[in-house]
């Protein structure tokens, strides 16, 4: 009969730590997602994000002119401008 011999400690840690990159892992994809979602569908939040964060709103427009020949950065600031303008 085969004796049976304890894992080694190292090899618990090893899965634990596994786990828990899985898991953060794929809590930072639903929430990136969600922020991308949001920022493609709610134009208002796209204008709090390029006063609060102009850097990851140009990303943004980057990403949807590679992907999709996209002019939504002109659209924005057109609106944003007559937004603007209406306010004076």
């Amino acid at each position: 009969m085969l004796s049976k011999k304890p894992k080694p400690a190292f090899w618990k840690l090893i899965k634990g730590s596994a786990k828990v990159l899985f898991i953060a892992e794929a809590v930072c994809f639903a929430t990136s997602y969600g922020v991308y979602y949001r920022m493609n569908t709610n134009r208002e939040f796209r204008q709090y994000i390029n006063e609060n964060f102009p850097l990851a709103l140009d990303y943004f427009y980057k990403v949807g002119e590679v992907l999709g020949n996209s002019n939504q950065r002109q659209i924005d600031a057109a609106v944003w401008r007559a937004e603007s303008e209406k306010r004076e």
